[in-house]
């Protein structure tokens, strides 16, 4: 059958949303890469799913574009969040996934007008096991480099999960980093098991982060929402950054916080909806 979605995206990192809480979606590899072609299908860094929950308002299930399906998108989970808000009227919402229980409430909305929404993310995991490392490592700066022995070009990075495994690269100048020539060598390297997004950060100051990503299984996107987390979290171990930040991305800003109290980590960033379609009868 025909399957409605909408097109939504949080600063840019775009997604096809579909309603399965009436009618399952689950979509195979092939189907899931035929929707997320940007030639041939609708074109999305990920899809979602939005299903019943016994815990929850809804539990959202995620495909990246290489059709694997994955735990933790923070950028998604403020867009399924916004849709969820809107439709109950109410001032917060739960939403389950593979990584756990995500609490989403409104926030104020930004100075253009944009719809803006928090998500707590939980706690980082910081263990090496968390990410997890194929051996027993420091997280705040791992064995890792790229380059020569003696003269790496990037080296020590962070490691942090966000509900899925990141790399956190500091480097002087995102814009001037390799991140299509070192993200996908990263991404299968093999002390990550289950892969990595790959991170490459520049401290522009205390309470400021630039910020490009290598996203797992789907590349350089324009915004990674657990991505930004993550170097927030990164940054701030290793003394770099306050506990709360403005991430910068190719597609806006993300304001992170880890808040001290309880070791949480909140993302707050807009929302948008690009348009609504119908999926063909190959992808329902």
């Amino acid at each position: 059958m025909s399957r409605p979605f909408l097109k939504m995206n949080g600063l840019g990192n775009d997604f096809v949303v579909v309603e399965a809480r009436s009618a399952p979606f689950r979509p195979s590899e092939a189907e899931a890469r035929a929707i997320a072609d940007r030639a041939s299908g609708v074109g999305c860094d990920q899809i979602i799913g939005i299903e019943p929950s016994d815990r929850a308002d809804a539990f959202m299930r995620i495909w990246n574009a290489d059709g694997g399906e994955v735990s933790a998108c923070g950028n998604a989970t403020r867009c399924v969040g916004w849709l969820l808000l809107e439709a109950s009227g109410r001032p917060s919402a739960a939403i389950e996934t593979e990584a756990g229980l995500l609490q989403v409430a409104r926030a104020e909305d930004a100075a253009d007008g944009a719809k803006q929404v928090t998500v707590d993310m939980g706690v980082p995991g910081l263990d090496w096991r968390d990410i997890p490392l194929a051996e027993e490592m420091d997280t705040r700066g791992v064995e890792l480099q790229v380059g020569p022995i003696d003269d790496p070009i990037l080296h020590t990075p962070g490691c942090v999960s966000m509900g899925n495994p990141h790399v956190v690269f500091f480097v002087p100048d995102a814009e001037a980093a390799p991140v299509r020539e070192v993200g996908p060598m990263i991404e299968h390297h093999l002390l990550f098991p289950e892969r990595a997004n790959v991170g490459f950060a520049q401290i522009k100051g205390r309470d400021r982060i630039r910020l490009r990503v290598w996203e797992r299984g789907a590349g350089l996107t324009k915004a990674c929402g657990t991505g930004a987390c993550a170097a927030l979290v990164a940054a701030a171990r290793r003394g770099l950054t306050d506990r709360k930040a403005t991430v910068e991305m190719d597609g806006g800003e993300l304001v992170i916080e880890w808040r001290e109290s309880d070791g949480h980590v909140l993302m707050t960033g807009p929302v948008a909806v690009e348009f609504t379609g119908t999926l063909k009868d190959r992808a329902a």
